[in-house]
């Protein structure tokens, strides 16, 4: 039955959906919380939605309410929902020796942002190898820290839960049991803490193409695709400029080194890690703005990050500059790119600020709240951020009902929800008269 022939799109939106379904399930179970109680079905339904669309807003401090059977489904999720569902299905389904057909092929390469199955099988395993010795390694680093401090049980289980958190994007921390929802804000000044996280936040967002790009050809740069050379430019253009910002503007207290921490770790964090080593409640209005345009940008195609994707900013930005300049085309280290790739970043564009616009109005009137703080949360769930000015865990239920929308949405893409909803829509049966429109 047609019913039930699913296409690519929209089998990975259903095997989001039921991760998440099968995640608050667990949470709900007394075995999950530190009190052995059942935790409220939505509570549960938006920590798992949160932990499996890698965002880390948060109802409850992670540390001090789930136990250690809770912390461990909730770095599940993160992992699957970070690598992707149809990336791990895959993977189980190779480690028993089964093939994998035309149509899982296809499914898997449209679920990490590859334009072909040339080659896909590979890039699986290139992407499972360094995720791997990447979360490994760093968790090597941070035991340096965090076992001296709690000891060498929860030190490693702290230093594997960051790093893995750290790497996928998600932002759950199990700080709060120095204060609860503190995050990092007690290593401000610890290089080693801030470089491992970000190092970790930079190299999960910059998308698994890219990874292959820099594995290929080192970093012989006019050597690689032009999405990773717009990637790589991009990324290195909104991390210097806003670090400068806050350096100047939002921490002239902090002492020189943390203050070069805190600029910086506030600038890549937005990559939508979701981790912060500073109290964001405490910034100017000028520095929450900033920090929910930088938000809304987000990670990279094909990344465990999410957000509308530094690709999209870039390709908006180049083709305004062209329209500036009276060129026809828009172009970018010496290729031109294509009129649908430009089609497909204005809607994913006007997608995600209408989304966090509209959401923001929405939760400020029924909650009574500013609009400038609810925006921020909005940004922080459509592009699975999880930074927050702590109104989350206050918030109506009908609020993060809101907010779980919001988390779902960024985390499978506004593309892939957009073909999943309307598989047929590129079906066009005729082509209507053309009549021009005057704008501008």
């Amino acid at each position: 039955m047609k019913f039930f022939r699913l296409n690519y799109f929209q089998k990975i939106i259903l095997g989001f959906a039921a991760l998440i379904l099968l995640g608050a399930i667990l949470l709900m179970l007394p075995i999950s919380s530190n009190d052995g109680v059942y935790t409220p079905f939505l509570n549960a339904l938006f920590t798992s939605t949160s932990a499996s669309c890698v965002t880390g807003l948060i109802v409850y401090d992670t540390a001090t309410h789930w136990s250690f059977f809770g912390q461990a489904v909730i770095l599940f999720l993160i992992q699957i929902g970070g690598l992707g569902v149809v990336v791990v299905v895959t993977s189980v389904i190779l480690f028993f020796g089964k093939k994998i057909g035309y149509s899982q092929r296809n499914t898997l390469a449209n679920s990490i942002s590859v334009n072909s199955q040339g080659g896909i099988m590979k890039m699986l395993v290139f992407l499972l190898k360094w995720t791997g010795i990447i979360e490994l390694f760093f968790a090597l680093i941070l035991a340096t820290q965090f076992i001296p401090e709690f000891g060498l049980r929860r030190g490693l289980w702290y230093s594997v839960f960051h790093s893995v958190s750290a790497f996928c994007n998600a932002g759950f921390d199990l700080m709060g049991v120095k204060e609860p929802f503190s995050s990092l804000t007690e290593y401000v000044g610890n290089p080693v803490v801030n470089i491992s996280i970000m190092s970790l936040i930079l190299l999960g967002g910059l998308g698994f193409m890219t990874w292959q790009d820099i594995a290929k050809n080192k970093w012989n740069f006019h050597r690689f695709r032009l999405q990773s050379k717009i990637i790589l430019s991009t990324t290195v253009f909104i991390i210097l400029l806003p670090a400068l910002f806050y350096f100047f503007i939002e921490f002239p207290g902090l002492p020189i080194k943390s203050r070069v921490f805190a600029s910086l770790f506030t600038a890549v964090t937005p990559r939508t890690a979701g981790f912060n080593t500073v109290d964001f409640s405490k910034f100017s209005d000028s520095g929450i703005f900033l920090q929910t345009l930088l938000m809304l940008v987000g990670a990279a195609p094909g990344s465990t990050g999410g957000g509308m994707k530094v690709t999209t900013m870039t390709v908006l930005l180049l083709t305004s500059i062209a329209i500036f300049r009276n060129n026809s085309r828009t172009e970018a280290f010496g290729r031109t790119i294509s009129r649908e790739v430009i089609r497909n970043a204005t809607t994913i564009a006007f997608m995600y600020i209408s989304l966090c616009i509209l959401s923001g109005m929405f939760i400020s009137l029924h909650d009574k709240l500013p609009l400038l703080a609810t925006s921020f949360e909005a940004a922080s769930a459509i592009a699975t951020v999880g930074l927050t000015l702590g109104i989350t865990p206050n918030l109506s239920p009908i609020s993060h009902m809101v907010l779980i929308f919001l988390m779902y949405t960024g985390r499978v893409g506004g593309l892939c929800l957009i073909y999943a909803v309307f598989p047929n829509a590129n079906q066009n049966k005729g082509r209507l008269v053309e009549e021009n429109v005057i704008v501008g």
